[in-house]
Order: structure tokens, then sequence, then C-alpha cells
């Protein structure tokens, strides 16, 4: 079977999210575990508490993960989602949560014929401007569009688009890098 989660995609990511796009499957329950873990990678990205603890390394899995998969389960996250996040504190994988959940979502969106863009902005992109950028891709020839979004406060502004192997950054960090160089260049 071809590479479904995209060259970029690491190898340990699409087998959790192979896994799990399979069990749910099986379970008859793939939407409402498609929907969770997306609303738990939207929990990750927007709760910085909550980032910053599954990313020190001095938080041990085994004090972290009681407590987590409660708060997760009295939000009504499904059984099988909440496996999938024990599993992963148990691998060891509790920084790479995040990495995992994007991996599923990747895996989803090329099972669905999505094309996935990771879109980072130095702030939260508006319903305007998501609608925007989708109808440009549109116009760009990209069909079906699964939008990954991330925040980066340094970019200052603009936004970087990354579609499988192409990468387009508008961002103000970088032209301001090129204007950099360019003047160094001249001097």
């Amino acid at each position: 079977m071809a590479n479904i989660t995209g060259k970029g995609q690491s190898e340990l990511s699409a087998r959790y999210a192979a896994a799990l796009y399979a069990l749910a499957f099986e379970r008859g329950c793939l939407d409402d575990v498609v929907a969770q873990m997306a609303t738990l990678g939207q929990l990750l990205r927007e709760q910085d508490d909550l980032r910053a603890l599954l990313a020190n390394p001095l938080n041990h899995a085994s004090h972290v993960a009681p407590a987590l998969i409660q708060a997760l389960g009295a939000q009504g996250f499904v059984p099988l989602v909440l496996n999938f996040v024990q599993v992963a504190i148990a691998n060891r994988r509790l920084a790479g949560l995040p990495g995992l959940i994007e991996g599923f979502a990747a895996y989803v969106a090329a099972r669905r014929g999505e094309v996935v863009a990771d879109v980072t902005s130095a702030h939260p992109l508006s319903d305007i401007q998501r609608g925007q950028l989708r109808a440009r891709l549109t116009e760009s020839g990209y069909g079906n569009i699964k939008l990954i979004e991330h925040t980066d406060a340094s970019l200052l502004g603009g936004l970087v688009l990354k579609i499988g192997p192409k990468l387009y950054d508008t961002s103000l960090k970088s032209r301001l890098n090129r204007l950099n160089y360019s003047l160094k260049g001249a001097a």
C-alpha cells in the first residue's frame, strides 16, 4: 500500500493513525473518533497550560496520565480516543501527542481524498480569512481542502502555507529576513 500519509509524515505517526483509523472503522464509530480527535487537537493548540504540561520533560507520564485521562473523560471523549491517549502515554509519547493527532488528521484526510494544507499564522485565522484561503486554494486547483491551523507569533504577520512538499511563505518575518540579506549583499 502506498504511503497515504504523505512524505512529511513520520512513520511513527502514520502507524498510530492507521491503527486508530482501522479500529474506529471496525467498531463503526469513525466519524465520532475523527471529530473528537479534531476537538482534542484544537484543545491542545488553544490551551497554553495543557500544551506546556505535555511538553515539559520534567513531568512524569505516570503523574500526568491519570489527571489527563480523567479530564478528557469528563469532557465526553469516547473510550477509543481515551485509549489512544493512554497508549501514547504508555509508549512515552506524551510530548508527541499533538503530532500524533495531526498525523491522524492527515491520514483521515488522505483516506477521504482531501488535500491537507498546513497553515501557520501570527494570529488565529478568522472565519473570513479561512474562507478566503479556501477560495484561493480552490482557484489554484486544489479541490477538497483540509486546513490544519497553527499560530506562531514570531511570524509577525502573513502566513506560511505547506501543501505536501510545497511551501508558500508570505510571513512578515521571512520578508524582513530577505530584505536584511539583500541589504547585506548591497553593502
